[in-house]
């Protein structure tokens, strides 16, 4: 099972996320303390579950459904590997391995650097 959190205003107007069937486990609603200007205060949190099988077609989904602007990523995990995903951008990688030069990208695309906080 791979296991993620995606932050609905992430996703643009008109995307729809249904290439990949997810088994959502909480939603919750929170003040994003430290939003930038492109982003709302108030955030919608879906922590969710998939099949490990469908991480890569998951990936793919999701870049297709971000805001390309504002700073927006979701992120998940297997056992065994970590997934970030940008709008047209996906990065795979061991976890605990460097995460350097995706947190480089990520600054790149307006991404706070209190915000680079997903999990490995």
């Amino acid at each position: 099972m791979l296991t993620g959190v995606l932050i609905a205003e992430s996703l643009h107007v008109g995307s729809a996320l249904s290439a990949v069937p997810l088994r959502v486990t909480e939603i919750r609603r929170i003040e994003a303390s430290g939003a930038t200007v492109d982003q709302p205060r108030y955030w919608t949190l879906v922590d969710f579950q998939a099949a490990e099988t469908d991480a890569e077609r998951l990936a793919d989904a999701l870049a297709g459904c971000l805001q390309p602007t504002g700073g927006w990523y979701a992120d998940f995990k297997t056992d065994t590997d970590a997934f970030v995903v940008f709008a047209g951008r996906v990065f795979r990688y061991r976890r605990g391995e460097s995460r350097e030069h995706i947190e480089e990208y990520a600054r790149s695309v307006g991404v706070p650097e209190h915000q680079l906080d997903w999990e490995d």
